[in-house]
């Protein structure tokens, strides 16, 4: 989890005066996920007010009992409090003024300034603020240097203590505001994963996702954590023939801002156990295409070329069904990817694909336009999907860090397009199969350099009573790396 900064770069914490400085902090959301669906969006960079902080305090389910002494004293220096109805009743009577967060909390947190001009400020938030919390979203908006952190312990460490689970080993989701798909790619034989749910069947929902994956598990839900009506329950649920759990079995409402803990178990259904890994190549009918997909062999030769890092975005251009795309978020749950595809048909079975074999869905901000909104106003492992023909498609559309051309590229104007969008580092590949594409990239390949391979696959197949390979359609790939020597 991010660290809050370490003292001497904070500013000072304010003197509890009636007037002064705005130095004081603020609160919002319930426990480590109920910021995460409002923690998500925010400013692409921060928008500073010099002499405008805030204090963001974390609060637990025991309220004010838990606050340490300096999270007591931000809170009552403070001339207002903000954050979630939840947060404010747990300090209802120990604050000057509260204020209940609006809807559009990254909009809030940047505008504070002008909202708040000469107040101290204190933000609540449940456990870390740091960790799914309001306290990125201020830290984007305000700067570093204009935010005190003083965190209170997770839920996600709250659930592991109960649990008995080591944090570093367990995989953690969120599930408030995004949708539980994410949670299926974590999925595995022996596995711990944490879901931060955000409605009162998640339990359920998680309990699907498992049986569809063919394992079996226990599920044990943890509401309401640190507080007077915290409570545990278990509650086995498996796909897995052999497991002896009920398929059937569906967990009971809970809280709506809960923990799901699930436990693999080391079982799983044979035709599954490809799909539980990270490493590019998953077996062609994994997909849901009409036969337009780069082949599995390509595709992996593909990936390593493309080579996908935390949080950097593809712009996959003549998507098809999806099959890079979908590789490339199943990279990393922080990689993103705009797919491009001009039929409409293609474009739905990549974000099925994208969906089901990458836990990743569709975002766009709302209120504005598909170029204008761009990838980074979304949260990480997520997919826009153009319904157009590049290169027109490919304007205003955010820096990628790599490009994916796999349909089209013998288009006028695509590979000038994607090699000007391409940053210092930045990796283009493109693949042919017709001798038209491969005489183009002949030629981009003297002028810019790079790599060009041939990859030649062929598979066993029956000829009568014999084995023969059959050959596959060989495809020319040429990588390039902007600003890489020849």
């Amino acid at each position: 989890m991010p660290a809050s900064p370490p003292p001497a770069a904070r500013p000072a914490a304010p003197a509890p005066a009636a007037s002064g400085p705005v130095t004081s902090g603020y609160a919002a959301s319930t426990h480590a996920a109920s910021t995460h669906a409002a923690g998500a969006a925010g400013p692409a960079g921060p928008a500073r007010a010099v002499g405008f902080g805030v204090t963001v305090v974390g609060i637990g389910e025991d309220g004010w009992d838990g606050l340490g002494q300096p999270a007591r004293e931000a809170l009552a220096a403070a001339d207002v409090v903000l954050g979630g109805p939840r947060q404010l009743a747990l300090v209802a009577g120990r604050v000057r003024a509260s204020e209940a967060w609006p809807r559009d909390l990254a909009a809030a947190a940047a505008a504070l300034p002008e909202t708040h001009p000469g107040r101290r400020v204190a933000v609540l938030a449940s456990g870390d603020p740091m960790h799914y919390g309001v306290g990125w979203t201020l830290v984007r908006a305000l700067g570093a240097d204009q935010v005190r952190v003083l965190p209170a312990p997770s839920s996600i460490s709250l659930a592991c203590a109960r649990l008995g689970w080591p944090v570093e080993e367990a995989a953690v989701v969120s599930a408030v505001g995004r949708p539980y798909a994410a949670v299926g790619p974590e999925l595995r034989p022996g596995a711990r994963v944490l879901v931060l749910t955000g409605d009162e069947d998640g339990a359920a929902q998680v309990g699907r996702l498992v049986a569809e994956r063919g394992l079996d598990a226990e599920l044990t839900v943890l509401e309401r954590l640190g507080g007077p009506h915290e409570r545990v329950s278990a509650h086995p649920v498996g796909g897995h023939p052999a497991s002896g759990y009920p398929a059937s079995a569906v967990p009971p409402p809970h809280d709506r801002l809960t923990i799901v803990a699930v436990r693999c178990g080391p079982g799983l259904a044979a035709d599954a156990r490809a799909m539980t890994g990270r490493v590019p190549g998953l077996p062609d009918d994994a997909f849901a295409t009409d036969g337009v997909l780069t082949k599995q062999e390509v595709r992996a030769v593909t990936l390593a070329a493309l080579a996908p890092a935390p949080g950097e975005l593809l712009w996959d251009v003549g998507a098809g069904s999806g099959g890079i795309t979908t590789e490339w978020l199943r990279a990393d749950r922080r990689c993103r990817a705009v797919a491009i595809e001009p039929r409409a048909d293609r474009a739905a079975h990549l974000r099925a694909n994208a969906e089901r074999l990458a836990g990743a869905v569709e975002r766009t901000a709302a209120g504005t336009s598909a170029a204008a909104a761009g990838i980074r106003a979304t949260a990480p492992g997520t997919l826009r999907v153009v319904e157009g023909r590049a290169p027109g498609a490919l304007a205003g559309l955010p820096t990628p860090d790599a490009v994916f051309v796999g349909g089209g590229a013998s288009a006028p104007g695509v590979i000038e397009a994607c090699l000007a969008a391409l940053p210092p580092g930045g990796r283009l590949v493109v693949n042919a199969v017709t001798i038209e594409t491969e005489g183009l990239l002949a030629g981009w390949h003297r002028r810019a350099g790079g790599r060009l391979r041939r990859i030649a696959i062929s598979h066993a197949e029956p000829v009568g009573s014999f084995t023969a390979f059959r050959p596959a359609l060989p495809v020319t790939q040429w990588v390039h790396i902007n600003g890489a020597t020849r």
